[in-house]
């Protein structure tokens, strides 16, 4: 394809600022609160991506579940938090990406008041499943703020 050559898309160009949007509840988690960044609607709903950031401390956190999703990372972009994934525990830092596989059964139970990730989902009506039957497994409890 040379310079003059036009490339066509099914997505839209997108640039979202700031003061464009604003954090809301009424995400995935009434504990958080989600930023959207104009992912969703450039894309046809084929991928999502929200600034997710901590309002209320972690008292239950999400209990065990998976999402139905092709393509999910998480990049903590402030703060901390901790994760069981399947029977691990995993602290997930500022800096950090973390892809969550398809499929992966988790547990977030744990965060820092500061806690600020960069959530990237494909498609971007994923879904989230509960899984009962993980009782034996030992989450370790939350931090107090």
């Amino acid at each position: 394809m040379n310079a003059v050559e036009k490339f066509e898309s099914s997505t839209l160009f997108s640039h979202v600022k700031p003061q464009d949007t604003r954090y809301l509840p009424g995400g995935l988690r009434d504990f958080f609160l989600y930023r959207d960044l104009g992912i969703s609607k450039a894309t046809g709903g084929k991928v999502i991506a929200h600034l997710v950031k901590a309002l209320n401390p972690p008292d239950e956190g999400t209990g065990w579940h998976y999402h139905v999703a092709e393509f999910q990372i998480v990049i903590m972009m402030s703060g901390w938090a901790r994760f069981m994934y399947e029977d691990k525990v995993t602290r997930v830092s500022a800096g950090d990406c973390v892809h969550q596989r398809p499929g992966i059964v988790h547990y977030l139970f744990d965060y820092s008041p500061d806690m600020e990730y960069l959530e990237i989902v494909g498609p971007a009506d994923f879904a989230s499943v509960a899984v009962a039957g993980r009782e034996h497994i030992r989450v370790p409890p939350p931090t107090p703020w």
